[in-house]
């Protein structure tokens, strides 16, 4: 099996909206039309909605929702008045983006592509990205601060969700009948982690490859790209087992000098 999870990836997203993944569900006409007087909220993690300050003034702002297909966040922003571009790796998650857009009147954007290369948009293009817990789904989350920092405009916010890395640590079948047994190493990857058998269940699923990444690398990586923190909170999922007993969800805040 091939060490690049893109192909698979982008795959295993398009059979995930088929399966009804809740990350692939569009929001409904009335989601939109709450938005468009004022009343919206949206997540950067499982259950926690962004803070309404964390967001600058969206009216009119070149806003990127950053492998945030799916019909949910980026349709919400554009209703709230951004003027919303969504990338992602999956075909069938942006025609749910473009679904909601076609279906509510909204101007929207979808663009396929790679986290990792937003080379298709010029220096200081997006006065917003926004990049809900995506980035496990590459090997090296890196070069997704260093272009986000790239198309940010001076001034420009940095909203991000990831996933805590102790969240690897522990055997997956395990924790799902109420055992945390620590198995793994940090930085995590299914391909060096799991056996053959392992990785051919997931495809069997449906489900895509996945990466823990440090939190050197995660926010570490966005000071390195020049990125200024600004804020913090975490999340968690309470249907799983680790989550019961510590968040594994973080946001992030951040701006470009």
């Amino acid at each position: 099996m091939t060490r690049d999870a893109t192909p698979w990836n982008r795959t295993a997203w398009d059979r995930q909206v088929a399966r009804g993944n809740r990350w692939t569900v569009p929001v409904g006409p009335e989601a939109i039309a709450a938005a468009r007087r004022g009343e919206w909220s949206v997540v950067l993690t499982p259950t926690k909605p962004v803070p309404r300050d964390w967001f600058p003034l969206l009216k009119d702002l070149p806003t990127l929702a950053l492998a945030s297909g799916g019909g949910q966040q980026g349709p919400l922003l554009s209703a709230a008045g951004a003027r919303v571009t969504v990338l992602d790796l999956s075909p069938r998650q942006l025609a749910q983006d473009r679904a909601v857009a076609q279906r509510d009147g909204l101007e929207l954007e979808t663009v396929e592509g790679d986290m990792r290369d937003l080379s298709r948009f010029a220096d200081a293009s997006f006065g917003l990205v926004f990049h809900p817990c995506s980035n496990a789904f590459v090997p090296d989350v890196r070069p997704v601060w260093r272009e986000v920092a790239r198309v940010l405009r001076p001034g420009g916010v940095l909203l991000a969700g990831f996933v805590n890395p102790a969240t690897y640590l522990f055997d997956e079948e395990a924790a799902k009948h109420g055992r945390l047994e620590a198995r793994h190493a940090i930085p995590y990857s299914d391909f060096v982690h799991l056996t053959e058998a392992e990785r051919a269940a997931l495809v069997a699923a449906d489900e895509p490859f996945v990466f823990g990444h440090t939190l050197e690398a995660q926010l570490g990586g966005q000071l390195e790209a020049g990125l200024v923190l600004t804020a913090l909170y975490e999340d968690g999922d309470p249907q799983r087992e680790l989550d019961r007993r510590m968040p594994t969800a973080v946001a992030t805040r951040a701006i470009r000098p």
